[in-house]
């Protein structure tokens, strides 16, 4: 980005992604022949040590993007994230709760939410079920401390997301299976803390209700359409025998209903005996 390009605009601090923006149309540039060794790897130096919008404009304001001829920038705007995914989903704000409480009862957190950055939930004889599936999320990690006291919690998140816990168990545990998942770029973070005495965190990983019953609408559908293609090549390799049989079958009537030359042995054996 140049003065020009944004004028009046405040020097803002350029992004990782910013950078490595940046050093991929060097790289680009290099590859072309734009630039040589000794100006790609001095650029590149710039490209890592600058902070702002401001010092990352001039290194490539002279080489042109990839399929463009005009020069690039570097875009001070955002582009809006695009629906359903990962970044639409991390809203910011406070969250719409940031603790519960069951007293030898129960509670739940699910459906449209927004999970705040901290979390803390207690269970004493009663348990709890936080569902993150269709959550959304005030920042891109949020923290969930649960204390489960004889009693349990149960907490759902969705694929993609990564998990870390680091609750403690004493006679009781957390869950641990999803510990090491790798989660998807840009989605949230999440890490379970918490204690549990004679009780009990469990940690699931499942797709939403809305995305299995899609998954068996689409295992129907293609059921359906690999036996009506079954049934047509069926009935394409059983056309050409049933018409032989028919064939076959009209020859055969042919030739015993009407003769077709075939002499009777009846009408030769009255002949001999009556001399005829």
């Amino acid at each position: 980005m140049t003065d020009d390009a944004a004028p009046g605009l405040p020097d803002l601090r350029a992004s990782d992604a910013d950078r490595e923006r940046v050093a991929e149309v060097l790289r680009d540039a290099l590859a072309e022949g734009r630039l040589d060794m000794t100006e790609f790897e001095e650029r590149l130096e710039e490209t890592y040590k600058a902070r702002t919008y401001r010092e990352l404009a001039p290194i490539t304001r002279d080489l042109p993007v990839a399929g463009f001829t005009s020069p690039a920038v570097v875009s001070l705007h955002k582009e809006p994230p695009q629906e359903g995914s990962w970044a639409a989903r991390i809203v910011g704000g406070e969250g719409s709760s940031t603790w519960a409480v069951a007293v030898m009862s129960g509670f739940q957190r699910r459906g449209r939410w927004t999970v705040p950055r901290r979390f803390t939930c207690f269970a004493f004889w009663g348990g709890g079920e936080i569902d993150l599936r269709e959550a959304n999320f005030a920042a891109g990690e949020v923290e969930i401390n649960c204390f489960a006291i004889m009693g349990g919690m149960q907490i759902t998140v969705p694929p993609g997301v990564e998990v870390v816990v680091r609750g403690i168990g004493v006679m009781g545990g957390f869950d641990q299976q999803e510990t090491g998942v790798p989660g998807d770029p840009d989605a949230p973070r999440v890490v379970v803390g918490g204690f549990a005495f004679w009780g009990g965190v469990g940690i699931e990983r499942k797709k939403t209700r809305a995305a299995r019953r899609q998954e068996r609408l689409d295992r129907r559908a293609a059921k359906r359409e690999l036996r009506s293609s079954s049934r047509d090549e069926d009935g394409e390799d059983r056309r050409p025998t049933l018409e032989g049989h028919e064939d076959r079958g009209l020859g055969h009537g042919l030739g015993h209903g009407l003769g077709a030359g075939t002499a009777d042995p009846r009408k030769e054996q009255r002949e001999r005996r009556y001399g005829n």
